[in-house]
């Protein structure tokens, strides 16, 4: 126990101390407590409740930061970012167009059903053999143009009810969010293919016509696949930038 406040780990863990910090105070803003949008308090204050130095306080801080659970603002405090707003959306959208700016496009749900998990999505999303999943097939547009075409395939476990839900969000920040899951890292693999009947015909292009596609598993704060998303694009007028700076 360290000051009033007992850590997510036991006494004798072997985790760096600034860990089982960040682990705390990340589970603060999954159960609510700490509301999106709210300034949270200070590192002085934080450090005495739980009875560690300010600098330990301010390696988890800046850990929180850095996954975009937190910003600070120069003079006003530190705030629990809001993870369903836009900009924490676009971290996952690496589409552009010409100019420069981020596609997102217009969305248009196809279908959304449930089964047992195959062994691409058991292999992609760490699952059992008798894990079941939502699939969600959806077609991005930017304007009348479908420009990328999606299935999506998400844990029952993490999500229940989703199938339930009317129109669910395409934005897994946004899921995340309702279902008090905090989002930590993605990787994405990216090669080329050839269009299929069902992709050439949401696309509107000729049946094996070669396309980009977009594999993408977004993991959670401790690791665990929350998300499989892939993308079949057909690029005219934007790109995929890999910000890798």
């Amino acid at each position: 126990m360290l000051g009033d406040r007992m850590l997510p780990t036991n006494r004798f863990s072997t985790r760096p101390l600034y860990l089982q910090l960040r682990d705390a105070l990340a589970e603060r803003i999954s159960h609510g407590e700490w509301k999106p949008g709210t300034a949270i308090p200070n590192e002085s204050d934080l450090a005495r409740e739980f009875g560690v130095s300010s600098g330990t306080m301010r390696k988890a801080l800046d850990m929180m930061e850095g996954e975009h659970l937190l910003t600070r603002r120069q003079g006003r405090g530190t705030f629990v970012n809001d993870q369903s707003s836009d900009e924490m959306a676009m971290r996952f959208n690496n589409v552009r167009a010409k100019d420069g700016q981020r596609v997102s496009g217009r969305v248009r749900t196809v279908e959304l059903t449930e089964g047992k998990a195959n062994d691409r999505e058991r292999d992609r999303l760490g699952l059992q053999v008798n894990d079941a999943v939502y699939r969600l097939r959806r077609v991005r547009l930017q304007g009348d143009r479908p420009f990328m075409t999606e299935e999506t395939s998400y844990p029952t476990s993490l999500f229940p009810g989703l199938n339930d839900t009317k129109n669910p969000s395409h934005r897994i920040t946004v899921l995340a969010q309702q279902y008090r899951l905090l989002l930590g890292k993605a990787e994405e693999r990216i090669s080329i293919g050839k269009a299929n009947q069902t992709v050439a015909t949401e696309l509107g292009v000729p049946l094996d016509t070669p396309i980009i596609v977009l594999d993408r598993v977004v993991h959670d704060l401790d690791g665990r696949p929350v998300e499989w998303r892939t993308g079949y694009c057909n690029f005219t007028d934007q790109y995929y930038l890999a910000d890798i700076g």
